[in-house]
């Protein structure tokens, strides 16, 4: 395996503004195919074709030959199954609902990685992340709010359901987080992502039952597209992560709520209401808090830890 690249904060975050962009990019043209191709079926592109791009960059890390192997098997299945469902839901509210409000809906994902961690994985949450998530729930639930009350005026039922799939969706995929927490005390990334695309695509093949079309070219090309950019994606993710410390990338990630209402405007004709773009300011407010506060923690872990070792010279 290559080593640790020297840090490069600029590079981390261009590339984490890329895989923000990329994924975005990536959901539009699953949202362009959504009237024709079921959501299990682009499940399976996404993940299928994803894997070439994810070998080959494990193969230029020099780490094809092992990077894939993996001591907790179930653990990826269990990952794979709500990542799976995850992706299911979000492509399904794709065909239902406005980008933006995809987006901002799953901004709720994080927001309850907090809450899982601290009943599944016994994480300490103290009152701080507690009224930060408190404030990112309300968010959420104003973006809902036109679509599951009566301020919905002309909401369609396809719509209320599409924002209920879309948030059961973010519930999956911080589930999968949960899980991906517990698996790197002895998985590597590269076996998380590898695994990961495989089991998704053989559990997208469960759906093939449930009325899979034969595409034609554009949209078959469109398929195609849509799971090299996953794979393109998470690689830039990943690598993010390599050139820069967390804290310094992951407020990026509410870039993806910019390109998704201009890719929804030029591309869908779609125009966010007041209440998403409100309900999603709150949303990103609350994510920020929780990332500044999480900097604000480890750096004091460190001066903590540099006293600790100055004590004892």
């Amino acid at each position: 395996m290559l080593p640790r690249p020297a840090p490069s904060p600029g590079l981390g975050i261009l590339c984490k503004i890329g895989s923000v962009s990329v994924f975005v990019a990536m959901s539009a043209l699953i949202k362009a195919v959504s009237d024709t191709v079921p959501p299990g079926q682009a499940v399976f592109f996404r993940s299928a074709f994803a894997l070439p791009v994810i070998l080959g960059w494990l193969a230029l890390q020099g780490d094809l030959a092992r990077g894939w192997r993996t001591r907790n098997p179930m653990g990826h299945v269990w990952r794979g199954l709500m990542g799976t469902l995850a992706m299911l839901c979000t492509f399904t509210g794709l065909g239902l609902l406005p980008l933006p409000e995809v987006t901002a809906i799953g901004y709720a994902a994080p927001l309850l990685v907090v809450i899982f961690a601290a009943m599944f994985l016994g994480e300490q949450v103290r009152a701080f992340r507690l009224s930060t998530v408190a404030l990112g729930l309300v968010g959420v639930l104003v973006v809902l709010s036109p679509r599951l009350t009566a301020l919905g005026g002309e909401t369609s039922d396809a719509e209320k359901l599409g924002a209920v799939i879309v948030l059961s969706g973010a519930a999956c995929a911080a589930l999968a987080q949960v899980f991906v927490r517990k698996m790197v005390a002895t998985e590597g990334t590269a076996a998380i992502v590898f695994w990961f695309s495989v089991t998704a695509s053989g559990m997208a093949l469960l759906t093939l039952p449930f009325g899979w079309v034969w595409p034609d070219p554009l949209v078959l090309g469109m398929l195609i597209l849509a799971g090299l950019m996953g794979g393109v994606g998470q690689i830039l993710l990943t690598s993010a992560y390599r050139f820069a410390d967390a804290g310094l990338v992951a407020p990026f990630d509410y870039a993806s709520i910019l390109f998704a209402i201009l890719i929804g405007y030029v591309i869908f004709d779609e125009v966010p209401t007041g209440t998403v773009l409100a309900g999603a300011a709150l949303v990103v407010l609350a994510g920020l808090l929780i990332i500044w506060r999480e900097r604000q923690l480890g750096l004091e872990r460190a001066r903590q830890r540099a006293a600790a070792q100055q004590k004892g010279l």
